[in-house]
């Protein structure tokens, strides 16, 4: 009986004081993980090269490709159950989980030497392998206590965790690949970062362990997850398994080049965009029955994600060279510069169509969503391999600029939808950063090389942009500004 108690859920005043402090931790959460991550890289890239990088971007999605079937959707379902959980579901939950997660591990140590031999893995990368299936294994012990502390909104003690993983993670990290550890440093990286961020969930939000199996409860639990489950599916074959297969026409230094100028192309949407996301859903799906006061929650996501990402992806672009030019140790890097340009091109429209696909989710269009992602599935698996074939690690990045140009479709969607105007929430940032372009260009070109011009050429740019998006839209931005932050005052 003891397994069918209720585990008492938070009431909804509690629910509506820690929604708020919910979303400011997991902000908080999100720019200060991105920092840490940002920093480890920049260093990280200065001591390992593109093989080394790709080797673990390969095998880390073999294993990430793992994580999803080793979950079925059963977390997602006890956090989104209405009733109170009890005990029962808990460990129905946990049994299931790691019984799927034993029996992938067995698989793949059985399957090793095939994948050993396949990705020509050196003894270095097949401790990899194995350091990462001990983290996931080490993952799946945190998936309970997790659940437990999202059920009753302690997102702080979730961030709390995920910094500190990440600091172990990066730290360790970089400690050792500054001793010429290579690949060896992910291995300890990996096992650091899994028994640390074990052992401190469970201290933080220690539950009852125990193996137990109620059809019930499973049957309950599944009626949402699979559905949930499969609706990710898409995503897992559209950007993992297809990393996974271009490993063996582009080779481990091709993906650790198109890996490392996808990672840092997408920078800014990881700072900006991936917040506004999680903050709009929620305003979009309240807003569906006033159409003007959603055409103008459109424009403004649109105009602000604009404004804070268009600028920075073309500083990067034409900034990275310089870096590379005052800091030689990243001249292994060079050749991943035109790849970098053509994914900072797309994260420029994904920068725009993101908003809009989480703007068709809070409608209820999520079917919509569903065929925009099989499109760009089929089309990434048709052109990336054929351009890879043909070009190397660039055609990669070539396909991923050509498909980008897809992202009219869900502009034109929802501008069907919702009537929202494009060229006030788009355009203006964008003639704002066209006319920084040549400034930063120029600079970057008659400058001397070193970190005192790269400061002067920042800094010029940036007033460029400025004095041009106050000239386009500075009456409307400065009242947008004030608004937003009577709107912070009135929550003290």
């Amino acid at each position: 009986m003891d397994a069918e108690v209720t585990l008492g859920d938070v009431d909804l005043a509690t629910v509506k004081a820690r929604s708020l402090t919910g979303v400011v931790t997991l902000i908080s959460r999100s720019f200060l993980i991105q920092i840490i991550s940002t920093v480890g890289l920049a260093i990280l890239w200065g001591y390992l090269g593109p093989a080394e990088f790709g080797l673990f971007v390969v095998i880390n999605e073999l294993v990430a490709i793992l994580s999803y079937f080793s979950d079925i959707g059963l977390a997602a379902s006890l956090i989104q159950k209405k009733d109170e959980i009890t005990l029962s579901d808990l460990r129905t939950t946990f049994t299931i989980q790691q019984v799927l997660v034993s029996l992938l591990i067995v698989v793949t140590l059985i399957l090793s030497p095939r994948l050993i031999s396949y990705y020509d893995l050196s003894p270095h990368g097949v401790l990899l392998l194995y350091s990462l299936l001990a983290g996931f294994f080490l993952a799946s012990l945190k998936s309970i206590p997790s659940i437990v502390l999202e059920r009753r909104l302690r997102f702080e003690i979730l961030a709390g965790v995920e910094i500190v993983e990440t600091l172990v993670f990066y730290g360790s990290l970089i400690f050792l690949a500054v001793k010429g550890q290579g690949i060896l440093s992910y291995v300890w990286a990996v096992l650091l970062r899994g028994l640390v961020g074990t052992a401190m969930i469970y201290l933080l939000s220690p539950w009852q362990m125990g193996f137990s199996f109620s059809r019930p409860s499973l049957k309950r639990l599944l009626t949402f997850g699979i559905p949930f489950q499969l609706n990710t599916f898409i995503a897992v074959i559209k950007d993992r398994l297809l990393i996974v297969f271009l490993w063996k026409i582009i080779g481990a230094s091709g993906v650790g080049l198109i890996g490392s100028a996808q990672t840092l192309s997408q920078k800014p949407l990881r700072f900006i965009m991936d917040n506004v996301t999680k903050v709009t859903f929620p305003g979009f799906s309240r807003l569906q029955d006033h159409p003007v006061e959603l055409k103008k929650a459109v424009e403004k996501t649109l105009f602000f994600v604009s404004l804070a990402t268009f600028p920075i992806l073309a500083g990067i672009t034409l900034l990275v060279p310089v870096i590379i030019q005052i800091y030689p140790r990243y001249a292994k890097w060079q050749p991943a510069l035109l790849a970098l340009a053509l994914y900072c091109f797309n994260s420029a429209w994904a920068a725009i169509s993101t908003p809009l696909t989480n703007v068709l989710n809070a409608l209820g269009k999520v079917k919509i969503n569903t065929y925009l992602m099989i499109m760009w599935t089929a089309l990434a698996w048709i052109l990336s391999p054929l351009m890879a074939i043909r070009y190397g690690f660039d055609g990669v990045a070539w396909a991923t600029a050509i498909i980008s140009f897809t992202s009219i479709i869900p502009i034109y969607i929802v501008k069907k939808i919702t009537k929202f105007d494009l060229s006030s929430s788009v355009l203006k940032p964008l003639i704002a950063t066209i006319c920084m372009l040549p400034v930063t260009q120029t600079l970057a070109r008659l400058l001397p090389a070193n970190i005192y011009f790269l400061a002067v050429n920042i800094t010029t740019s940036a007033l460029v942009f400025s004095i041009a998006i106050f000239i386009l839209v500075g009456p409307a931005l400065i009242a947008d500004v004030r608004h937003f932050y009577h709107a912070l005052d009135s929550k003290k």
